[in-house]
């Protein structure tokens, strides 16, 4: 049965919340006009999304439904 180790369910997450940060940065940016407010806003959104990105993945691998 093949599934993802924690090396690759870990570059999946930093991969994903290299898009979806750069995209709500882009938008803090456009609606606030402010560099630091945007990269405070981008730097706590990193770290908060990708841990909980890290944790839906390896709870999705430990579930055997779907998987051949």
């Amino acid at each position: 049965m093949e599934h993802d180790n924690k090396r690759r369910s870990l570059l999946k997450g930093v991969t994903w919340r290299a898009g979806g940060s750069l995209s709500t940065m882009i938008l803090v940016f456009i609606f606030t006009g402010s560099i630091e407010f945007t990269l405070g806003i981008g730097i706590a959104e990193i770290i908060c999304k990708f841990i909980f990105y890290y944790l839906h993945e390896r709870i999705w691998n430990a579930i055997k439904w779907g998987k051949e």
